[in-house]
């Protein structure tokens, strides 16, 4: 399981550490890992044109002493100092020693690198970038085949929330510490991200007695762990058999969406029930599927419904089995309780639907910029567990205070009926007996897998929700998050969860 970690809870970790450990060396720890990262991505280093961006504390100090060692390696460095009476004195001493260039900010013109370190602000900034760092961003992002490397988290984001409150670096290549923080690997923030690093410095134990996480997201071994399987006492009620209220004569593909995934998702049986016209077609293309009403270990309610279904939404909550409500399934909630229920309820809505649950001050655009304050508001308001569906998928229990982040999955998945087959999965996974919130987190990770699948294997082909449902014929489980690396600085493997399984892509040279 990897996991994401506050700012309070690193600070605090970091100071626990700090000291057990001589002066100095928890950073340079982190600027070894970060030197390691940079001569990877150059290749070679002698001759190189690498430029630092450097605010004052100690993120700065980070890029800055990370800048010398690679000058002393014959790359050709330029520090280009925001505030220097506040830049890191040791650090910038040594960028002089190895025979760097320092320019202040306000004077400075790009002129092009191999590399360019992002070391503005670190896990404490608020707000978008200041002026001068906005305007030398401003100019190294125009430029053609510039390269940047973000020091911990791109310069701009919050590291807590992942919240974008004005300018902020889009870096290609982030490199954080100790542990992933939240910002990283929830959008907006984590669209500035591009592909991620860790480096291990030996905060995990630190860490363990620090509270919950904020953040955890589901590995190819934790979906594997999850999934159920059939044995030689199998049979479909045991399996689960998951019913299905879906689709409409104006909406009919929702229903076959929604059941061709539920038939994939490891349950026993499908169940469909709704008017005769969509229930033959469903029936035509899946002749596995049981017709009417009958015995079903969960439901899966709204897609495709149509507004005139409150009545089929109400019957799906009165019964005493699991149900997932989505779509149009969503606009009777208010009226009907959900948190009333003693049985699991899951919810999944995107944005806009979000918002109409919410309702003011709760725009789509603001659920949008605030989705883990969002996906909390919904499951303590509502007391179920929820999915919000979009840029990145976040499942919260009400009042847990870990929340799961999917990192699985494509923008390709932003097309029609693509949340059916999502609702089909995961209500298939509650049949068989998984909890909501593990239904939900599993589901979504499949679902973007079928979705990196269907691209792996047909390149530039635009993505249909058809296609999804046919991808998840495929075992599941291949290696979550290709982008990101692990680096260990600390001097023995700390065992941190958060880097479990993460994979190392070959070395590459800047674009």
């Amino acid at each position: 399981m990897l996991t994401a970690h506050s700012v309070d809870q690193v600070r605090h970790a970091e100071a626990a550490l700090m000291a057990r450990l001589p002066d100095g060396e928890l950073m340079q720890r982190a600027v070894s890992g970060l030197t390691a990262e940079c001569v990877r991505l150059l290749g070679r280093v002698y001759g190189a044109r690498v430029v630092v961006v450097a605010g004052s504390g100690d993120n700065g100090g980070d890029a800055l002493y990370a800048a010398a060692r690679l000058a002393r390696r014959g790359a050709k460095v330029e520090a280009v100092l925001l505030d220097e009476a506040r830049a890191h004195a040791g650090a910038l001493a040594a960028v002089r020693a190895a025979g760097g260039r320092v320019s202040a900010a306000g004077e400075w013109r790009y002129s092009g690198a191999d590399l360019v370190l992002d070391g503005v602000v670190g896990i404490g900034g608020r707000g978008g970038l200041r002026p001068d760092a906005a305007a030398a961003f401003g100019q190294i992002q125009a430029a053609e085949n510039s390269f940047i490397v973000a020091v911990d988290l791109p310069s701009g984001i919050d590291a807590d929330t992942g919240e974008v409150a004005g300018p902020a670096v889009h870096a290609d290549v982030t490199v954080t510490f100790g542990t992933y923080k939240p910002g990283l690997l929830i959008s907006p923030g984590a669209e500035h991200v591009g592909d991620l690093c860790f480096v291990d410095i030996g905060l995990a134990p630190y860490l363990e007695g620090g509270g919950d996480p904020v953040l955890e997201a589901l590995e190819a071994a934790d979906v594997e762990a999850l999934l159920p399987t059939a044995s030689a006492e199998s049979n479909k009620y045991r399996r689960g058999v998951v019913g299905l209220a879906a689709g409409s004569p104006r909406y009919p593909g929702a229903a076959v969406l929604a059941t061709g995934a539920a038939l994939r998702s490891g349950a026993g049986a499908v169940r469909f029930v709704g008017e005769r016209e969509v229930s033959d077609g469903v029936l035509a293309r899946y002749p596995e599927v049981l017709i009417g009403q009958g015995r079903v270990q969960a439901w899966v309610v709204g897609p495709g419904i149509g507004p005139d279904g409150a009545d089929r939404v109400a019957e799906a909550l009165a019964a005493e089995v699991p149900v997932l409500v989505d779509a149009d399934g969503l606009a009777a909630l208010a009226a009907l309780k959900p948190q009333d229920r003693d049985r699991p309820t899951l919810l999944t809505p995107h944005s806009g639907e979000a918002s109409r649950l919410l309702g003011e001050p709760w725009s789509a655009e603001r659920i949008e910029a605030s989705r883990l304050a969002a996906v909390r508001e919904l499951a303590d308001r509502f007391g179920c567990t929820v999915l919000l569906k979009g840029s990145t998928t976040l499942v919260a229990d009400p009042g847990s205070p870990t929340v799961r982040v999917n990192r699985t999955g494509t923008p390709a998945l932003a097309t029609a009926g693509s949340g059916d087959v999502l609702s089909g999965l995961a209500g298939g996974l509650l049949a068989s007996g998984l909890a909501a919130r593990d239904a939900a987190s599993v589901g979504a990770y499949l679902h973007g897998e079928a979705a990196r699948d269907v691209q792996r294997r047909h390149p530039g082909r635009q993505l249909i929700a058809g296609d999804l449902v046919e991808a998840l014929t495929a075992a599941p489980a291949a290696p979550v998050a290709p982008a990101t690396t692990e680096t260990s600085a600390a001097p023995a493997p700390s065992g941190n969860p958060a880097t479990a399984g993460t994979p190392t892509p070959a070395p590459r040279r800047p674009r």
